[in-house]
């Protein structure tokens, strides 16, 4: 079983990133998941049903519209959401899913498992892990 940091390090491998459950509210914490990708220097594609971009990124309305070479997920929805989202993100391909405090489920992290994604569910959060201002 690999440590958190040898999952992130899997998680961080990623050409481009994706949040899902970004907001374009600044005290939101999806939109500074979603801002610290940026300001680590990473691609990161933000993923809203509704807002066309967010600071002048193009969103993407859900998972299945990634482009593939986003094998890297931030999710950042209340855990019921995050239990569609897992399945559609194994159909997509996608390899690894950090689940950001509070999006946790335990019957998602079980379905990555059994889908054999690198999964990060441990409460620790992107923000705290890269430096980021909360």
């Amino acid at each position: 079983m690999l440590s958190v940091e040898d999952k992130i390090t899997e998680f961080l491998k990623s050409e481009v990133f994706a949040v899902v459950g970004v907001s374009n509210k600044p005290d939101k914490f999806g939109y500074k998941v979603f801002k610290c990708y940026q300001h680590r220097g990473y691609q990161v594609i933000p993923i809203h049903p509704v807002a066309k971009d967010i600071d002048g990124v193009a969103c993407v309305v859900n998972v299945a519209e990634l482009p593939s070479e986003v094998v890297s997920l931030s999710v950042v929805t209340p855990p019921a959401v995050t239990e569609k989202i897992v399945i559609s993100a194994a159909q997509k391909g996608i390899r690894n899913i950090w689940m950001q405090p509070g999006a946790q489920s335990p019957s998602a992290v079980a379905f990555c498992e059994d889908q054999g994604i690198n999964v990060i569910a441990d409460g620790t959060c992107a923000l705290v892990r890269f430096g980021c201002k909360h």
